[in-house]
Formats: C-alpha cells, sequence, structure tokens
C-alpha cells in the first residue's frame, strides 16, 4: 500500500508540475534578468575581475570586452602566463606567452564565433540567425531544479543552457570549444543598470577548471574596434597585398599546367538538418576526376559510400566519354573562331576566368599579417565589404563576394591560396529578388594541401546557404566536398577510365 501511495503521489506531483515550453522558459528568463527590452538596449560591456585556477591555485587578472553584433575579447593572466582570445566579426585569434600568436581555423574558429554571437546576443536574435532552440528536459543542478534547453545555431553549434526553474536565471551554459565541451556555472547575480549579470563564473573545460570573481561590470562603454582586430606582432615587413594577389593570378596558369598531370577523387557530401538544427549526412556520390587536354572529366564509381553496379558503372563510363567527346567539339569551335578572328578570340575567352585579385575588388583587406599554417610561412589578412566600392557593371561572382567578410591565408612563396572562409553579411537577389534570393549568414570554408611539394590542391570545400527560389520557395544547401588520393601522371589522360580508389 505505501508503494502504491508513493506512485499516485509522484503521478500527482508531474501532472501539477509540467514541462514549460521553450518560449515561456525564455520569457521568464529574461524577466529575471531585466526584460528584453533592456536586454537589447545592450551594445557593449566590459567585465574585469581576477581568475583563480582551481588545478594549481594560480591567480591573475581577467577582462573580458563584448561588443554588438559579434565582437569579443577575452584576456587573462595565470601566474605570469597570459592568455588572450578574440573574434573581430571576420576571424578569431588567440596568443599566449607559449605559442605566440595565430589565426583560429577549424572547429576551435567556428565554436568560438559561436560563443561570440551568444555572448553577445544569447537567444534574442536566434530566429533571424535559423537557429533552433528546444527543450532538453528537467535537471537537477546542486539539489535545485532546472528547465533546459538547447540552442542550436545554422552552422551545428549546440549551446546548452540551464535555467533555474524558480527564479528563471541561466545557472549553466555548455557549449563546444575545439572539440571538447566548455562549462560555464553562474552565481551572484547583480543589477548592473537595470540588466543582471552573474559576478561569480566557474568554468570546466577538460581537466582545466578556473573561477572567475568579477568586480567591476560596465554597460555600454566605448570600446575601440581596434581592441577586437589582430594585433601586429611581428617587425618582418608584410608583402602589398594588391602585389601579392596579381601574383597569384599570374602563377594560377603555371599551377593548372601542374593540375593537368594529376587525377583524384572527390566525395561529394549532402547534409541536412533536423527539426532541432542537428547536422547529418544525407547522401554522397564520388567521382573520380582526371584531365582531357585542359579540361575536367568527372567519372562517377560510388554512391552513398557503395560502388556502382556493373550497370550504373557502364553508364557512368558512357558518360564520362561523352564529356571527351563535348570537349573535343568545344575545342574544334574555338579553333574555328581563332583561326576566324585572331588572337582577340583567345584573349576573350580567357578574360572570362575571374582572378583572386579581381573577385576581391569590391572588398576592403585589412589585418595583415604573418603566420605558419601546415608547417608553411603564410601570409594571411581579413576581407569584409567595401562601402565605397561601385558595384555597377560588375559580374555576380564580385558582387557576391562583396558581399562577405571573411579571412584568407596564402603561400608568399608557393603563391597560392591555402585557406579561406567567408560568410555572406547581407542578402544577394538575383533579379531584383523575383529570380531567387541567396539569405545572409552562407558561410563557405575552402582549405587546400600541399602535394608533393609542388602544388597545392583542393581538400574541403563546405558551403551552407540558403536560397529562396521564385519568391516561394526556399532551399538549404549543406553541402561538403573532400578531395583526396591525388597520382601524378606524366601522359595526357586518352580513357575517361582511371584506376579507382578507395574512398577515406
Amino acid at each position: 500500500m505505501r508503494y502504491i501511495l508513493v506512485l499516485l503521489f509522484a503521478l500527482v506531483f508531474a501532472a501539477a508540475s509540467p514541462a514549460q515550453s521553450p518560449s515561456t522558459i525564455l520569457k521568464q528568463a529574461e524577466k529575471a534578468l531585466g526584460g528584453a527590452k533592456a536586454l537589447r538596449s545592450v551594445r557593449s560591456i566590459v567585465q574585469t575581475g581576477t581568475m583563480k585556477s582551481s588545478t594549481d591555485g594560480t591567480a591573475g587578472k581577467y577582462v573580458s570586452r563584448r561588443a554588438q553584433p559579434d565582437l569579443i575579447n577575452i584576456s587573462h593572466d595565470l601566474g605570469g602566463f597570459e592568455t588572450e582570445m578574440s573574434y573581430n566579426g571576420r576571424s578569431g585569434w588567440v596568443r599566449n606567452s607559449r605559442d605566440g600568436l595565430r589565426t583560429l581555423t577549424g572547429a576551435a574558429a567556428v565554436d568560438f564565433q559561436a560563443k561570440a554571437h551568444f555572448a553577445n546576443n544569447l537567444w534574442l536574435r536566434h530566429k533571424d540567425e535559423k537557429a533552433k532552440i528546444t527543450s532538453g528536459g528537467q535537471a537537477s543542478i546542486d539539489g535545485r531544479p532546472v528547465n533546459v534547453l538547447i540552442m542550436t545555431t545554422r552552422r551545428g553549434q549546440q549551446i546548452k543552457v540551464s535555467f533555474d526553474a524558480t527564479t528563471g536565471l541561466p545557472v549553466r551554459e555548455e557549449m563546444p570549444n575545439g572539440g571538447e565541451t566548455e562549462i560555464v556555472e553562474l552565481r551572484d547575480w547583480r543589477d548592473v543598470n537595470g540588466v543582471k549579470y552573474a559576478f561569480f563564473h566557474r568554468i570546466t573545460h577538460g581537466e582545466h577548471a578556473y573561477e572567475i570573481q568579477m568586480d567591476e561590470v560596465k554597460v555600454n562603454p566605448s570600446i575601440p574596434r581596434s581592441v577586437f582586430d589582430f594585433p601586429v606582432a611581428s617587425n618582418q615587413p608584410l608583402p602589398d597585398i594588391s602585389t601579392l594577389l596579381r601574383e597569384l593570378q599570374t602563377n594560377q596558369d603555371r599551377i593548372e599546367a601542374i593540375l593537368e598531370n594529376y587525377s583524384y577523387n572527390q566525395k561529394i557530401t549532402q547534409r541536412e538538418r533536423d527539426k532541432t538544427g542537428r547536422l547529418s549526412e544525407k547522401e554522397s556520390e564520388t567521382f573520380q576526376l582526371s584531365f582531357y587536354k585542359g579540361n575536367r572529366i568527372r567519372r562517377l564509381i560510388e554512391k552513398n559510400g557503395r560502388p556502382l553496379s556493373e550497370k550504373d558503372q557502364a553508364d557512368a563510363d558512357r558518360e564520362a566519354a561523352k564529356q571527351v567527346e563535348e570537349i573535343e567539339k568545344r575545342i574544334g569551335k574555338q579553333e574555328a573562331r581563332l583561326a576566324k578572328d585572331g588572337p582577340n578570340a583567345r584573349e576573350t575567352q580567357e578574360n572570362r576566368r575571374l582572378s583572386i585579385a579581381e573577385v576581391l575588388r569590391a572588398s576592403r583587406l585589412i589585418n595583415p599579417r604573418r603566420e605558419r599554417f601546415r608547417g608553411r610561412e603564410v601570409v594571411v589578412f581579413d576581407f569584409e565589404p567595401n562601402p565605397a566600392f561601385d558595384m555597377k557593371n560588375e559580374k555576380t561572382a564580385i558582387r557576391v563576394f562583396g558581399k562577405t567578410a571573411g579571412v584568407m591565408w596564402i603561400d608568399e612563396k608557393d603563391k597560392q591560396v591555402v585557406r579561406l572562409e567567408a560568410v555572406l553579411l547581407e542578402s544577394y537577389k538575383v533579379g531584383g529578388g523575383m529570380l531567387a534570393k541567396l539569405n545572409k549568414g552562407a558561410t563557405f570554408i575552402a582549405e587546400q594541401e600541399r602535394v608533393n611539394n609542388e602544388i597545392w590542391l583542393p581538400s574541403s570545400f563546405e558551403t551552407d546557404i540558403s536560397v529562396r527560389v521564385l519568391l516561394v520557395k526556399g532551399i538549404n544547401v549543406n553541402q561538403l566536398v573532400r578531395s583526396y588520393g591525388y597520382r601524378r601522371f606524366e601522359t595526357e589522360v586518352k580513357d575517361a577510365k582511371i584506376d579507382d580508389a578507395k574512398t577515406p
């Protein structure tokens, strides 16, 4: 009988305490923090205090600076070991007393950008940023019930926030940090200009734990933009960026000639997000690529990680053979045009190819610096839209790229771009928006690898874009292209068939 009463009590309690919806939890949190209007009025903030390592007891000064829309700079000193991290809206960077200064890449860069955006905006702009917020259920922290919400960003980072079920205040934040999870426990909430801030943070990251006690919080102070920009860290003179970009274009013909001596595999993976924002693989195709008389030939060899059937492979081989026939026809037409119009015909054809220098014409190139990337000396610079540039009569690629911000790595000796990251800052309309619109927030990440100590060749290209077509249909494209298995040969490919290479 006692167990029946306990069960009935549990059922009654559960019925009386239904799980709250994410919107209800967020409204309660906004009210507890000072109200949505007060939160949105915060344009910048500076927090200063003391940071202490729970591992070895070392301590020192801690400073955090943030400014809208997504600028952040965090610095601290633990027993004389200084560390500083920053995101400037285009790229993230870190420097410390041991490793010096470098630009963040990969998961570390994407995670820190997500942290910068959340620190400045919380969840207030999640709909505009295409982030998803879902319930993580109910839990208990230090014996107190909490409501858990999970915000999945457009790029797939998951930020978990636990809210005190009674007060509505956030008590714990969990977010990705370079492949690990950073946990921040929030306590000692105080009112500053009508908004509550946690004056005590306990941060756990891997095996390390730190405690931060804030001494002062300033709301809406003036923070120079230079605080977030990449520091000047080398006395070695930098090359003129415009000249370097022109040298890249001059070197392009040599690079393309070398590339014609390579065959390689390329796996194209289409990904999609579920209702919670989690990213998963939808389908994939693997091609074998080679070159024939300066033109690329693609031969399908796998679908969804499995070799094609005998029939499908025969069809793919016939398709590759057709590509060779089309190349021959196109070359014949070009030669006929050259014979008729003279050298100007070839010049017109070549001028259709856009160089890096041309694509970046509509951008401001800033924060040039020297770094090491993949063991090579590289020149790195940020870029952002140049509002003074006249877009009239420019090619589409220049117009689109002129609306992006990001960072580019260039091997100064090899005269090649080795990595590029870009995000679209404002939407691009095709046909005045009647035909299509590429929505802002689209991201592009391209990286190359050095092969045979002679050339940088594509290794990965990642895109995440949202397009609205004909004012009605919205299309989300999340695609990862990996190129691998580069094989050098000395004779021109006459047959579209090439020995298969295994997918990594």
